[in-house]
Formats: C-alpha cells, sequence, structure tokens
C-alpha cells in the first residue's frame, strides 16, 4: 500500500540572485526526483523555505519553468531566522505518494547545506 513519505533537501547560492537562486533550486530537486526515482503524478506537495537573506523570486518557480510541475502544488516561506543558522539556503521538504520504507528514502543535501545533515548525506 502506497504512503506518503517526506524527502528533505537543500541547498545554498552565493548571491540574492534571481537567476542563481532558480537554478540551485532546480538542480536539487532535479536530485530528489533522480535519487529515489520519483514519477511527477507521485509527488503530492512541496514546501520550498528561503533564509530570510534571500528575498528576491518565489524557489517554486523554477519547479514550475524547469520541471514542469504546472499541477503539483508547491508553496513557499521564509525559514525561521535562528541565531547562527546557515545563510543563503534554499530547503525543501517533498512530499511523495510511495512504497518505499523511511530507509529507502534518500535526502538530498547539496553545495554548503551537507552541513546540515551530513547523517543523511548518503552516496
Amino acid at each position: 500500500m502506497s504512503k506518503v513519505r517526506g524527502i528533505r533537501g537543500a541547498t545554498t547560492v552565493i548571491l540574492n540572485d534571481k537567476s542563481e537562486i532558480l537554478e540551485a533550486t532546480a538542480e536539487l530537486l532535479r536530485e530528489m526526483v533522480q535519487k529515489n526515482e520519483i514519477e511527477t503524478d507521485d509527488i503530492a506537495s512541496v514546501i520550498i523555505t528561503m533564509t530570510e537573506d534571500l528575498d528576491v523570486v518565489f524557489p517554486a518557480q523554477a519547479a514550475r519553468e524547469f520541471l514542469n510541475w504546472e499541477h503539483v502544488p508547491l508553496m513557499c516561506a521564509k525559514e525561521i531566522p535562528v541565531a547562527g543558522s546557515l545563510k543563503n539556503c534554499i530547503r525543501v521538504m517533498l512530499h511523495i505518494n510511495t512504497d518505499k520504507s523511511p530507509h529507502e528514502i534518500k535526502h538530498i543535501f547539496l553545495r554548503e547545506a551537507v552541513r546540515l545533515r551530513p547523517d543523511l548525506v548518503k552516496e
């Protein structure tokens, strides 16, 4: 029986730049989909957050433009500004319908975001 599972992902950018944010978001989403062998129809919803220092574009635009996720529910939000937390960070919570167990899910952390959860980073 298929269940809804969450897949975590995060990446960083160097600048608060529209193109850089969209490209980094698309790269992260593609990697999450590829590593977990996800079909677009199996995506239940996606929540994307950015740290408060990133504010020039909605990162969900990358999913619509580069991955053609026109019918996937997408929501953007601001990350909680905790003192000392990683800056210029884009995080994703991808909800999918799957038969995979939690141990089979591959969470994806790219660039400086590998520091967030080194315990979840798999080759």
